[in-house]
């Protein structure tokens, strides 16, 4: 019987893309979106796609219902999120840490003992690079992010002596279009306003030149098909430069790079 994995997220970008290899690779691939009956023409040839809202309980518990066996859950739905700290709107903060975090651990707690009882499982937690590296008006972002990787990188330990391993795939700049769905929060007449208007005009420069979601997804490939994956992959943005320099330079050193590489002055 060929692995049954479950993508979040599946009817575009990094999801889409990985929906596709999993595909490609001999899984049966059940992706899951808020509205499967309107992804039309972007659905994949292969992938069963069911409803799921990672912000309701009940349609976590329906859709946990549903699955006779999963081995492989890819946590990869999300919202991306952009707003000075001191104006970001609380229901908006509570809202993102439902879908991006609490919704995924939820998911992950409810097929791991199915995972943990057939001796075999995979679960992927696709967080970002902004988790290692955190950029300025993106603090809920980040922390999500940073939540989904301590997540992962702890209970890895708990679930590896059964045979399911727990990790993290962190991409860098990934153009998926992302940008044009963020959520953005600005107060009218901001001090902030100045150099909000700049950071986000880099960054969707930055996205814009960033890597495919095809190749994340071959990260996360290789992250459930390694015998023992890592606590951590990264990928894309100068990864591996980038966690060098973090080893060798202060923390006060990487802000300055950071805000320089996005127009702020610091």
């Amino acid at each position: 019987m060929s692995r049954v994995a479950v993508v979040t997220g599946a009817s575009s970008g990094i999801g889409r893309a990985t929906a596709v290899a999993l595909v490609e690779r001999g899984y049966r691939v059940i992706g899951t979106s808020r509205a499967p009956d309107a992804i039309g023409a972007g659905a994949v040839s292969g992938v069963e796609y069911r409803a799921l809202d990672l912000t309701e309980k009940a349609s976590v518990e329906a859709f946990v219902a549903g699955l006779d066996q999963v081995d492989v859950l890819v946590n990869n739905a999300g919202e991306s999120q952009a707003g000075p700290l001191a104006e970001l709107p609380s229901e908006a903060v509570e809202r993102l840490f439902h879908l991006n975090v609490l919704g995924p651990v939820a998911l992950t707690q409810a097929l791991l003992p199915g995972m943990r009882q057939r001796g075999y499982g995979r679960v992927v937690m696709v967080g970002s690079m902004l988790a290692s590296f955190p950029m300025p008006y993106r603090s809920s972002y980040v922390a999500t992010k940073a939540a989904l990787r301590g997540f992962a990188v702890a209970a890895r330990f708990e679930e590896s002596v059964f045979g399911v391993w727990i990790t993290a795939v962190e991409p860098g700049q990934v153009d998926t279009g992302l940008r044009d769905r963020r959520t953005k929060y600005l107060a009218e007449g901001s001090p902030h306003t100045a150099d909000f208007t700049t950071f986000l005009a880099k960054l969707d420069e930055q996205q814009a030149r960033g890597i495919t979601p095809e190749k994340v997804a071959g990260t996360i490939v290789t992250a459930i098909e390694a015998r023992r994956p890592r606590p951590l992959y990264a990928v894309g943005s100068n990864a591996p430069a980038m966690f060098a320099l973090r080893r060798l330079l202060p923390r006060t050193v990487l802000e300055r790079i950071i805000a320089r590489a996005y127009g702020l002055s610091r």
